[in-house]
């Protein structure tokens, strides 16, 4: 799913300001009754491509404090969101938004980690780091959002700067080389580069498939619905942008695009059942 989206939608660091959670929870819950997983598949692709700006803005937050390209950081957060859509379950969290961020942003803050240097923390702030992602958890599982540093000092008893801290260390974790040597039990050795499979082009005919569906469904809208959807996500144009350059008010654009959205949705829907 993350190859397909990151094929049709250029990464900007522009995003748009609104997404409509209520339609992103309906889908969600709709994906939960489909039995055919092209189906199940292809829905959660529409979940992705909605979903985003989400990506984007927690990747631009997080880019802050790194010299990684921001590109790829959003495909790193791309990665969780994927896995937001795929185990998010309303009898856990009510709030998509909230677990979805939690997922996107742990990914990011994973793959910072492991590709910052290496930097042993005392072994104190250590043992606080973990305390405070157990925490993070626990606190997002009883108020359905992520909390602030702030809170999570407050709930710690300590000052805020003490929890950045921590989140700070827990980045900074020792890396292991891809070139560094395995030996398996039969005394031949390679190293951990030679050990990663190569799936990318397993799914290769599927993402084709579905790329090729979505660029048909467009051509089946309205040549306005269809230039917002361009420019919200080929061009990353904000709506207030888009609203300027098109002559539309803000609120238009917002009802274009999520009509726009629902059209590509039930487009997709109806040539699978028509297959």
């Amino acid at each position: 799913m993350s190859e397909l989206v990151e094929k049709i939608f250029i990464e900007s660091p522009q995003v748009p300001k609104i997404i409509d959670y209520q339609k992103v929870t309906e889908w969600l819950e709709e994906c939960r009754h489909i039995k055919s997983k092209r189906k199940k598949e292809r829905l959660q692709n529409l979940i992705a491509m909605t979903c985003m700006p989400l990506v984007k803005r927690v990747a631009k937050t997080l880019a802050r404090r790194s010299t990684d390209p921001l590109e790829d950081i959003i495909q790193v957060g791309n990665v969780g969101l994927v896995k937001a859509i795929k185990l998010y379950d309303p009898s856990v969290s009510k709030n998509f938004k909230s677990y979805a961020m939690y997922l996107i942003t742990g990914e990011i803050r994973h793959y910072l980690r492991d590709k910052a240097l290496m930097i042993k923390a005392p072994r104190a702030i250590q043992e606080l780091a973990y305390r405070v992602h157990k925490l993070t958890a626990e606190m997002i599982e009883e108020l359905g959002e992520k909390p602030t540093d702030k809170e999570i000092a407050k709930k710690m008893d300590m000052p805020v700067t003490k929890v950045q801290e921590a989140i700070d260390a827990d980045r900074r974790k020792t890396t292991i080389s891809l070139d560094q040597l395995v030996f398996p039990d039969d005394d031949d050795y390679c190293n951990w580069g030679d050990k990663i499979a190569d799936f990318s082009c397993i799914d290769a005919q599927n993402i084709y498939e579905d790329r090729e569906l979505i660029t048909e469904s467009l051509k089946n809208i309205d040549p306005v619905l269809k230039e917002i959807v361009e420019l919200t996500y080929f061009q990353g144009m904000s709506q207030l942008e888009i609203s300027s350059k098109l002559g539309l008010s803000q609120m238009q654009v917002s009802r274009k695009l999520k009509k726009a959205l629902n059209l590509l949705h039930d487009i997709i829907q109806k040539s699978q059942m028509d297959a």
